[in-house]
């Protein structure tokens, strides 16, 4: 193994950084906007979660009424959190959608995606 000075090691960890923050954010936006997209893998599933929060906001409020309740707004956040998939029950197995369909699916959750 060829050790590398720290700065070419750290500016192509950043790289690779870069890169994998723009691959997060191409399949994010695919699965939160393509509902026909299959959130579940052969390992892991994307559950989409919705946090909803009221929030104070002192920009909307004159100084001397900061602390009234009626100034809040509620704050909408939305999440993909990726699980680690554990063993399916039989309950949980439901029928297999036609092979063309799938093939479709398949097709557009892998494109853009290059061969190592």
């Amino acid at each position: 193994m060829q050790l590398k000075p720290p700065a070419d090691e750290l500016a192509e960890i950043r790289a690779e950084i870069a890169r994998l923050r723009a691959r997060e954010g191409e399949l994010r936006a695919l699965l939160l906007h393509d509902a026909a997209m299959p959130k579940i893998g052969r390992f892991h599933k994307v559950d989409l979660v919705t946090n909803r929060q009221r929030v104070f906001d002192p920009r909307l409020l004159p100084e001397e009424i900061r602390l009234d309740p009626a100034y809040t707004r509620e704050k909408v956040t939305r999440v993909l959190r990726a699980t680690r998939k554990g063993p399916t029950t039989q309950a949980e197995t439901v029928e297999l959608p036609a092979l063309a369909p799938r093939i479709a699916l398949r097709a557009r959750l892998f494109a853009g995606q290059h061969p190592h």
